[in-house]
């Protein structure tokens, strides 16, 4: 701590509010009054709070959780940094050092990047340089986004603009509950999730290897970067395109992914993307990427062909600004941290400038014969039985379709047997659910029910 001519006293234990309190009580004195400063060193008090338990697990220095702790005051304490001013300018007026400003609707003062500095540097012109650096490029409080500054007008100094606290940070402190992001205009994503395993999961041999590298790469990739030297070798983040018709298990895949290395998976509702007027796919890909950019995320695009699709020849303005979103996009994955997985039916759709950025590009084949007796067999309920006159193997062996349709006519038949009260699944409500997959398809089969 940087505070002149003061003593220690003996170790306090303190709330890290009071010990903010203290801080500011104490850079005050140094400037505005005369009395002797006396310091204490000062053990925090721990607990269950949210709060208390990130701050233990980041292992924030005192300077770090003053300036987390300042972030978080308007949310909790309107009042504080006014009450503490008062008793040091009991009349008013101004005292510019102290930073800080006025919300349109909080009457209380919201602390600014110059608020932190002169609480833990006061005029100290060379130390306040130092704390500017170690905040903003290396301290994890502005690194991973759970701090930020406020831009402010053109001209004026940038350390001028508010603390923010992130959204989910600040949810978290106070009601000690994570808060995941909505699917909105500013965040065209929601969560997905599965409550299966990998033991559900049937793919083939080749796929389940190739799905598992991407596994290694979520659970080993900071040890790689960092302990391993490779941080300024090679490009950051982790992508990877899913190929294959639909119903294949890419969707599946990637949950399971997210659910076996602890990370959320959120797929990207690229509907609420893709814009026809210029400009607007970029911004809304911009909101999405400096949301996640921070972030321990999974992005998952399904159906990318609409968004990373072939570029075209430039017939005209359109087709100019289309290849722009691909090339902004290419800069934006190329720079993302995390796992992008990209989803599509068929690879050829890709354009090529992405499949060349591409770590694995994963084939999800059509489930052959052995595979698709495994997906009836795991999907089918345990405790229920088949009609005597129609068994798995013939199914499987007829019938040439994918998991979802297989998971699509097991639910059929399963209603129509509870409905219908029976005691075992009847195999014309299997053929009859085989039929309405075709069906939905576009194909025609024959089938004698």
């Amino acid at each position: 701590m940087q505070v002149n001519n003061h003593t220690i006293e003996t170790i306090i234990e303190t709330s890290f509010y009071n010990y903010l309190e203290h801080r500011i009580r104490l850079r005050l004195k140094s400037d505005l009054s005369e009395e002797p400063i006396q310091d204490k060193e000062f053990k925090f008090q721990l607990d269950n709070s949210a709060l208390s338990q990130f701050i233990y697990e980041n292992q924030f220095s005192p300077d770090e959780i003053v300036v987390l702790m300042l972030a978080l005051l308007p949310h909790v304490s309107p009042s504080f940094v006014n009450d503490i001013l008062s008793d040091f300018l009991p009349h008013g007026g101004d005292f510019p050092e102290f930073g800080g400003v006025k919300g349109k609707n909080h009457r209380g003062v919201i602390p600014t990047g110059e608020t932190a500095l002169y609480i833990l540097a006061g005029k100290d012109i060379e130390y306040r340089t130092y704390l500017t650096e170690f905040l903003l490029y290396k301290s994890i409080l502005f690194k991973k986004g759970i701090i930020s500054l406020e831009k402010v007008p053109k001209g004026e100094p940038f350390l001028s603009g508010k603390l923010i606290l992130s959204e989910e940070h600040t949810h978290l402190f106070l009601t000690g509950k994570e808060l995941k992001p909505q699917l909105s205009q500013d965040f065209p994503a929601s969560l997905i999730s599965t409550g299966l395993d990998w033991d559900d999961l049937v793919l083939s041999t080749k796929t389940l290897e190739e799905v598992r590298e991407i596994e290694n790469w979520l659970d080993y990739h900071m040890v790689l970067m960092n302990d391993w030297g490779m941080e300024n070798k090679i490009k950051p983040g982790y992508r990877v395109l899913f190929c294959g018709a639909p119903g294949t298990g890419k969707t599946l895949t990637a949950s399971l992914l997210g659910k076996h290395t602890g990370k959320d998976v959120y797929r990207v509702d690229l509907s609420m993307v893709v814009s026809k007027y210029i400009g607007e796919t970029e911004k809304n890909l911009s909101k999405l990427f400096d949301k996640s950019i921070n972030q321990d995320w999974i992005l998952f695009f399904d159906e990318a062909d609409s968004i990373f699709g072939k570029r075209t020849n430039v017939r005209d303005a359109h087709d100019k600004y289309a290849n722009q979103e691909v090339s902004y996009l290419l800069q934006r994955i190329e720079a993302h941290p995390g796992l992008i997985i990209l989803a599509s039916n068929f690879k050829n759709n890709i354009d090529a400038a992405f499949t060349r950025r591409f770590h694995n590009i994963i084939e999800f084949e059509t489930p052959n014969y052995e595979e698709r007796v495994a997906l009836w067999e795991k999907n089918l309920p345990n405790n229920i039985s088949l009609e005597a006159s129609i068994s798995i193997e013939e199914l499987a062996k007829k019938y040439s379709i994918t998991g979802a349709n297989i998971v699509n006519i097991i639910q059929y038949a399963c209603l129509k047997t509870i409905a219908n009260k029976k005691e075992e699944i009847q195999r014309k409500y299997l053929l009859e659910g085989v039929k309405r997959e075709y069906a939905k398809e576009g194909k025609s089969i024959n089938i004698v029910i």
